[in-house]
């Protein structure tokens, strides 16, 4: 009997060994915190959207930024940033100068980078 092309033996799945390797993890996290900036984009337009209203509006929005559900969100928000920038760095260094040794230890140092940025964004007092 065929296997059919849903079954386990012909589609890898997340938990393959060959998915677990650093440059997945990077792409991986590379591609969410993309998402997570482009869904934080239209909220920041909108923001700034209460601003040609007035200072008034301007000012009961920024009232809501005042509680601790959303600086917890500013801090993914910043750390997705950082991660997402350090990640993109590491894409330009295998593009342009085909740098592509110690896997492990450029995501690893990309990963660190992007959330000591973030640690240094919450010891800021926010």
């Amino acid at each position: 009997m065929k296997p059919s092309a849903f079954s386990s033996t012909t589609r890898p799945g997340l938990r393959e060994a060959s998915h677990l390797k650093p440059g997945f993890i990077a792409a991986l996290l590379h591609r969410l915190s993309g998402v997570a900036l482009a869904v934080f984009l239209p909220m920041h337009f909108i923001a700034l959207g209460t601003a040609l209203s007035g200072a008034n509006a301007l000012d009961s929005f920024l009232a809501v930024t005042h509680s601790p559900l959303v600086k917890i969100a500013e801090w993914g928000l910043v750390s997705a940033l950082a991660v997402h920038m350090a990640l993109g760095l590491r894409v330009l260094a295998i593009e342009w100068f085909s740098f592509r040794g110690h896997t492990a230890g450029v995501v690893a140092g990309a990963i660190a980078a992007g959330l000591a940025v973030g640690l240094l964004f919450l010891l800021s007092g926010w």
